[in-house]
C-alpha cells in the first residue's frame, strides 16, 4: 500500500504526485492531516481559512468516495501521524506534493527521517507551481531577482517541450496529469472516514462567502482594463483556491492564455516569488536588500492599531484593511496602497504589516505576501525604489474616483465620525520617509 498525503492540492483531478502514486500500481490510501503545529496557534476560532481547508477536504473525500474509495482526515500533528501509519500499516511508500515554505520543509525532512527507519521511501513531485527555481535560471546561471526578465523565460522554457491536449498543441508544462485514468488503483474502502469537523477541532463557523473556482470569462478577458479599480468585480478572486490548490495552477494558464496576456503575467509573478522564497529563504524574517534593515522604523503601536482597524483618516487605506477584516481578502491595487502607507508614511516595519496579512488573508501565501510586502518597503527583488510613495490622494483619483469602494467599507465617510485629518499628511509623511530612509541607506552602505 501506498500513502498519498494531500496538503496544498485539495483536489484529485490534474495532481501531479497523486498520479504518480497511482501509477505505480500499488493501492493508494489519501489522507489529509489537520496539523495542530499550526491550528493550534491560531488565535481566532471563527477562522475562515481553516472553515475554507475542512470545506475543502470534505469535497475531496467524497470525490475519492465515488470512485469506490476514501480520504483518512486526521487532526494532529504530521510526525505522530505518521508514527501511527508507519506502525499500523507499514506502507510501501509515501508520495506527496512539494511545499516550499521553511515549516513545510522542516516537517517534511523530520516525515522522511520517520520513514527512513522502517526503509520507506518518501516522494514528492512539482504540482503547486509551473515552474520551480532551478527551471528558469539565468543564461550564465543562476536565479533571476528582476521580474520582466523572468517572465520573457518563464515564456520560452515553456515553449521548450510541446505535448498534444485535447486536440491542440500546449505546453508539455501545462498538460494536466490524468488522474482518474488510474482511479482503479485506489485502495477500496466499504464504509466512509468521517472528517474531522470545525467543532471536533474546537473552531467556529464563520458568514464569509467563499468565491467560486472558477472567475466568468468575461472578468478575465477584460482582466487588463478593471483589474486596478476596486470597486469593480474586476478581478478573478480565486487566489485562495491556487494556495490550497483546490484548483490546478495549469489549468489556470491554459485558460489564462487563451483569454488575458495580463492574467498570465500575473500567475508569472506567483512563480516568481515562489522561486524567490526557494533561492533565498531568509527572507522570511530578512529584509532581501540588506541594507533596508538598517532602517530605524518608529514602530508606534498606537498607529499600528488604527491602521489595522481602518481608522487612519486615509479613505482608501481605511476601506482596504475593513475589507480584509470582514472578508479575509483585499485587492490587490490596495494592498499595495495600504502597505506603501504603512511602510513609508507610518515609518511601520513591513514586518509588522505582513504578519498581519498573513493572519487575515484568505488566500494567504507566504512567498506571494513576503513578496508584495517588500516590494511596498523597497527592500524587496525587483522592489520600488524607496523614493517612490504613492500619493494616497492621487491613487484615489485614479482608482476610485465615486469612492465607490470607499464607501462601501467605510459608511461614515463623509460624516462628522470620520477622521477629519490622516494620522500622517502625505506631504510631510513623504519627506520624513525619504530622508529617514536615505540616511539610513547611506550609513549601511558606509559601514
Amino acid at each position: 500500500m501506498t500513502i498519498f498525503w494531500h496538503r496544498r492540492d485539495l483536489r484529485f483531478t490534474d495532481n501531479a504526485g497523486l498520479y504518480r502514486a497511482l501509477k505505480t500500481g500499488d493501492p493508494v490510501l489519501p489522507i489529509f492531516i489537520f496539523d495542530r503545529n499550526i491550528l493550534d496557534k491560531l488565535p481566532n476560532k471563527a477562522d475562515v481559512r481553516v472553515e475554507f481547508i475542512q470545506r475543502s477536504v470534505e469535497e475531496l473525500a467524497e470525490a475519492y468516495r465515488a470512485h469506490g474509495s476514501d480520504l483518512r482526515a486526521f487532526y494532529g500533528k504530521p510526525i505522530e501521524v505518521f508514527a501511527q501509519l508507519r506502525d499500523e500499516l507499514n506502507p510501501t511508500a509515501v508520495y506527496t506534493n512539494r511545499d516550499y515554505e521553511p515549516y513545510a520543509i522542516a516537517r517534511d525532512l523530520a516525515v522522511k527521517e520517520l520513514l527512513d527507519e522502517h526503509d520507506i521511501p518518501f516522494r514528492h513531485f512539482k504540482d503547486h507551481v509551473i515552474f520551480e527555481s532551478d527551471e528558469v535560471q539565468k543564461q550564465a546561471g543562476g536565479p533571476y531577482t528582476v521580474y520582466t526578465p523572468y517572465m520573457r523565460r518563464w515564456k520560452k522554457t515553456l515553449d521548450t517541450r510541446m505535448s498534444s491536449f485535447a486536440g491542440e498543441k500546449i505546453s508539455f508544462y501545462l498538460k494536466p496529469y490524468p488522474t482518474e485514468t488510474y482511479a482503479d488503483n485506489l485502495l477500496k474502502e466499504s464504509s466512509p472516514h468521517p472528517v474531522p469537523t470545525l467543532a471536533d477541532m474546537g473552531f467556529k463557523p464563520t458568514d464569509i462567502e467563499i468565491p467560486p473556482k472558477e472567475a466568468p470569462a468575461e472578468v478575465i478577458e477584460h482582466y487588463d482594463k478593471t483589474r486596478d479599480f476596486p470597486g469593480q468585480e474586476g478581478t478573478s478572486r480565486i487566489s485562495h483556491h491556487l494556495r490550497h490548490g483546490t484548483v490546478s495552477v495549469r489549468a489556470k494558464v491554459r485558460r489564462a492564455m487563451k483569454l488575458n496576456e495580463t492574467f498570465v503575467k500575473e500567475l508569472i509573478w506567483r512563480d516568481f516569488y515562489s522561486n524567490i522564497l526557494q533561492e533565498f529563504p531568509r527572507v522570511v524574517n530578512e529584509s532581501y536588500r540588506r541594507e533596508y534593515d538598517n532602517i530605524p522604523w518608529i514602530n508606534d503601536e498606537e498607529q499600528f492599531e488604527k491602521w489595522c482597524e481602518g481608522k487612519t483618516g486615509v479613505p482608501i487605506v481605511d476601506a482596504g484593511m475593513r475589507q480584509l477584516n470582514a472578508i479575509g481578502w483585499m485587492h490587490n491595487r490596495v494592498r499595495m496602497i495600504t502597505a506603501s502607507y504603512l511602510t513609508k508614511h507610518l515609518l511601520i516595519d513591513w514586518r509588522w504589516g505582513e504578519g498581519y496579512f498573513a493572519d487575515k488573508l484568505l488566500d494567504y501565501e507566504l512567498a506571494s505576501n513576503n513578496g508584495g510586502w517588500q516590494w511596498a518597503a523597497g527592500s524587496g527583488v525587483d522592489a520600488q525604489p524607496y523614493f517612490r510613495i504613492f500619493n494616497y490622494e492621487s491613487q484615489q483619483r485614479k482608482f476610485d474616483k465615486d469612492y465607490r469602494y470607499v464607501k462601501r467599507w467605510v459608511p461614515e465617510y463623509g460624516t462628522d465620525k470620520y477622521p477629519a485629518e490622516p494620522l500622517v499628511e502625505h506631504k510631510f509623511g513623504r519627506e520624513r520617509a525619504l530622508r529617514v530612509y536615505k540616511e539610513a541607506l547611506r550609513e549601511a552602505r558606509e559601514t
